[in-house]
């Protein structure tokens, strides 16, 4: 056995758990932790007994912890854990984080310890959680560390699986043993009982035997045998931590309250600024404490042994004066260039009453607290607008209260504030606000008024009047007034106003996608790109008319292209971190992979976000994305899933995909009538849904001319080939027209649309079968059937087939053509370009950069990789991918 150190008597079981993760760790194989137990149980020592076993074998430890101070604030606890500083927002920076851990691996095994992990923060909650989930293909031991109070409902849900470490109490025998080592002698028996009231808790229990000693309570004699020879004893863990600092100088102990203000972690200069003093002169007060065993080396600087060693300390200041203390600590650190981070953490500390110059600081960084921390914004700006120090500033600062509301989802508050912020100025950021606001609850009309009056005021800039033309814009498109929205977006081209150029320009440009001028709408993109780039204000909306540019390019049938686009802005929003813009992309990409044919690539990503951080249209998109491709594949079970988390509610809205899959499974039911009633509500506004709806109408025997006539006009404007195949293939399969429809086929061959010609095809084989050329029927059916198994579209292929022998028409031989669902031939080309690439050591970050993939797409292609392979590791998919001569270099 391992040497243990001397608190980690009695955990020997629970020492060697970790260490065995160490040693997997050493193989490549992670692990996800959670070691759990009450306050003082040994949690933390246990834990960093293991991490200097890692460190020894060379492994990278990082190690950060939550504090009650810094929970209103995102991602500390990974921010110093990883040496990692801010990125443009909470979300990017969580991203940032992500991708640094990925890197690391890339370069040796990891050890990360989240300690007191119940009082993180959400955002670092979520980041472990996904952390959790990659840890079977990365070298990375994490570990998490918290105590069963207070209960959150985040931190309950890491629990489900994940292996669980609980430490229970010390055993007699092992209490026993833990007083013999700190007295250096047996116990008698009156020393052992006097052990028994510590509870088997080591905290208590050291500090109980340690002030036992400094009063001299325990002598150990010639035998060795330590004897109790006074009872003034502490009486709880508590008293036993204040006996441990009564021991303490005066002006150690005040340097140490200090300390306490500022967390469990601090950094030497932060408490150097609090005090006035230089670091030169804290120097004797802190070795004297670390001596003591108050402080020790910490994450950021140092820290108190124990989180209940600084409460104890913090509990002596009174009350009343704590939240004045903050406030003077909040004023010395701003003064001495201190963080945001570290300003804003004692300034939530402090009591309501707000200093004149919190006021003017938050002025200037605001908008920095509300990137970065909009639930701690919302505090202090709350606070402060109606403090009289506000003055003349209450309307910046309103307006930056109503964007930290809107960025927390408090649509309707941030709509309160943005109005009373209307009556001190800031006119056009808070229209802004208050349009977004609106539009988010379905009241776009209400900002059509607000901004008419706007516009009426005196002394309006151009550039302001430009930009509220342009919120006049985006109300008319929210409420279906295209003509007004292109209108007015047109007259604020008139002003040079970048920021309102563009946005101008992407209202146009949307105008012109929903009434299918894709033509024009393709180079409106491109100005409002070039107008946009550089500009700091319209970093969003470069993201959205990416998005949108990939559609349009999709939409003419320029499928590679389109697919690259889409690639390429998933990318740039993952890197930012801007996770709205981040799903759309995804979405996008999905839709344009399953109209492609790349089904396998287009399912992995409908589950990379989980759907609370998705638009429900965007959400239900990918749900019906995946349970088309399911529904094809004859997998009936995963289709529902998919089904049931999109829902039945569509809020009045057309999801082509959706309406698609929930079309088929009625049909697949048998429930003709029903499926054709779905597309049949829809084709109107979604035009991929006119193949499908004229071809149920047909077997019905209903009326599908509208239908067929709608098609038809889409082929003349422009004259895409998916929209002229369209048209011949609705035509054809009223008229009859076998032969149009292997026109049809054509034509979605030269779109790159296979699903669409196979469709055409099947119907073309069925139509020259039951007119009886034979020859022809089985001739379609071949190439149909060749297109589907390319798809992996079963159930199509077992319908067409039955239908067929109906006519006498059987499949000549041929070879059994069935996907491999294990081992190396079950890898899709996608995931052979990842495993060869993962062969080169490259992390996922990297892989995604050379495949223009996220890194989450990445994680999930190399998690199906591993349980494909059945094997355990990236060490492991290394082996496997040269034992099949695939790697890297072998691929040219």
């Amino acid at each position: 056995m391992r040497a243990v150190t001397l608190r980690l008597v009695g955990r020997e079981r629970e020492l060697g758990r970790l260490l065995a993760l160490v040693d997997d760790l050493a193989q490549g194989r992670g692990a996800a932790l959670l070691v759990e137990g009450e306050a003082g149980i040994g949690k933390t020592a246990l834990v960093k007994a293991a991490c200097e076993v890692a460190a020894a074998r060379g492994f990278r430890v990082c190690r950060g912890a939550g504090d009650e101070l810094g929970r209103p604030l995102p991602l500390l606890p990974l921010l110093d854990a990883l040496a990692a500083g801010r990125s443009e927002s909470s979300a990017a920076t969580a991203e940032r984080l992500l991708a640094r851990v990925d890197d690391l691996c890339a370069i040796g095994p990891v050890v990360l310890v989240l300690d007191d992990l119940q009082w993180a923060d959400k955002a670092s909650v979520a980041v472990w959680r996904w952390l959790a989930e990659l840890v079977d293909q990365l070298p990375l031991l994490l570990v998490g560390v918290l105590r069963p109070l207070p209960r959150r409902d985040d931190v309950a849900a890491l629990r489900k699986g994940v292996e669980r470490l609980p430490l229970p109490r010390l055993d007699p025998v092992a209490v026993v043993e833990l007083v013999g080592a700190l007295t250096g002698g047996t116990p008698d028996e009156a020393l052992a009982r006097l052990a028994e009231d510590a509870g088997g808790n080591p905290l208590y229990l050291v500090e109980l035997v340690e002030a036992l000693l400094r009063g001299g309570a325990v002598e150990v004699d010639a035998t060795r045998i330590a004897r109790l020879v006074q009872l003034g004893v502490p009486p709880s863990l508590s008293a036993a931590i204040a006996d441990r600092i009564g021991f303490l100088g005066a002006d150690v102990r005040r340097v140490l309250v200090a300390a306490a203000l500022l967390g469990v972690d601090f950094p030497v200069a932060d408490l150097a600024a609090v005090l006035d003093r230089r670091v030169v002169e804290l120097l004797p007060a802190l070795q004297e404490a670390t001596v003591a065993g108050v402080l020790v080396d910490g994450t950021a600087g140092l820290s108190f042994r124990h989180p209940l060693v600084r409460t104890a300390l913090y509990d002596e200041v009174p009350e009343a004066a704590r939240g004045a203390w903050h406030v003077e600590a909040a004023r010395a650190l701003a003064d001495s260039g201190a963080g945001v981070d570290r300003v804003t953490r004692q300034l939530l500390a402090a009591d309501d009453r707000v200093p004149d110059w919190v006021a003017d600081w938050l002025v200037v960084h605001g908008s920095m607290l509300v990137a970065h921390a909009p639930e701690a914004a919302v505090d202090l700006f709350g606070r402060v607008v109606t403090s009289p120090s506000a003055g003349g500033r209450r309307g910046v600062l309103l307006a930056h209260l109503a964007e930290a509301r809107f960025r927390c989802g408090d649509h309707h508050g941030a709509e309160s504030v943005a109005l009373a912020g209307l009556e001190h100025g800031a006119l056009v950021d808070l229209h802004w606000t208050l349009a977004q606001c609106r539009s988010m609850t379905g009241r776009s009309a209400e900002t059509l008024a607000e901004v008419e009056r706007a516009l009426a005021l005196p002394h309006l800039t151009s550039s302001d009047r430009a930009r509220l033309l342009v919120l006049a814009a985006r109300a008319h498109w929210d409420i279906g007034q295209l003509d007004d929205a292109e209108r007015l977006a047109a007259a604020a081209l008139v002003d040079g106003d970048r920021r309102a150029t563009s946005w101008a320009l992407h209202v146009r440009s949307i105008v012109a996608m929903v009434r299918g001028r894709m033509a024009e709408a393709l180079p409106l993109f491109d100005r409002a790109l070039a107008v946009a780039m550089g500009e700091p204000a319209t970093s969003d909306l470069r993201l959205l008319l990416q998005i949108n540019q990939a559609v349009t390019l999709g939409e003419l049938d320029r499928g590679a292209e389109a697919i690259a686009s889409a690639q390429v802005v998933r990318h740039a929003a993952e890197q930012v971190g801007n996770l709205v813009r981040l799903a759309q992309a995804q979405s996008a990409l999905g839709q344009l992979l399953l109209d492609a044919g790349r089904w396998d690539e287009a399912l992995v990503d409908v589950d990379l976000l989980p759907d609370d951080l998705k638009h429900p249209l965007v959400s239900r998109c990918d749900h019906g994305v995946a349970a088309l491709v399911h529904l094809h594949r004859g997998d009936s079970v995963g289709a529902r899933r998919h089904l049931a988390a999109a829902g039945a509610d569509l809020g009045g809205h057309v999801v082509g995909p959706l309406s698609l899959a929930l079309s088929l499974e009625l049909e697949q039911a048998g429930k003709t009538r029903e499926a054709w009633a779905v597309l049949d509500a829809g084709w109107e506004s979604v035009e991929d849904l006119l193949p499908d709806t004229v071809r149920l109408a047909v077997e019905l025997g209903e009326d599908a001319s509208a239908a067929v006539a709608r098609a038809e006009a889409l082929a003349v404007e422009p004259a895409v080939p998916h929209r002229r195949a369209s048209a011949l293939h609705c035509r054809a399969l009223v008229a009859g027209d076998p032969d149009g429809l292997l026109a049809a086929a054509e034509e979605y061959r030269v779109a790159g649309r296979p699903l669409y010609r196979a469709a055409a095809l099947s119907s073309a084989a069925l139509l020259f079968a039951a007119e009886g050329d034979r020859s022809a029927a089985r001739d379609a059916m071949g190439r149909a059937v060749e297109v589907q198994e390319e798809l992996g579209a079963e159930w199509d292929t077992t319908r067409l087939l039955a239908r067929l022998r109906e006519h006498g028409i059987r499949r000549g031989p041929h070879a059994k053509h069935r996907r491999a669902t294990h081992g190396w031939d079950s890898l899709t080309p996608m995931e052979l370009k990842v495993t060869d690439l993962v062969v080169t050591g490259l992390s996922n970050r990297q892989i995604g950069e050379r495949l223009f993939l996220s890194g989450r797409t990445v994680a999930t292609h190399v998690s199906h990789v591993l349980a494909k392979l059945g094997v355990r590791s990236r060490t492991d998919i290394a082996r496997e991918a040269i034992r099949h001569r695939r790697p890297a270099q072998d691929q040219g």
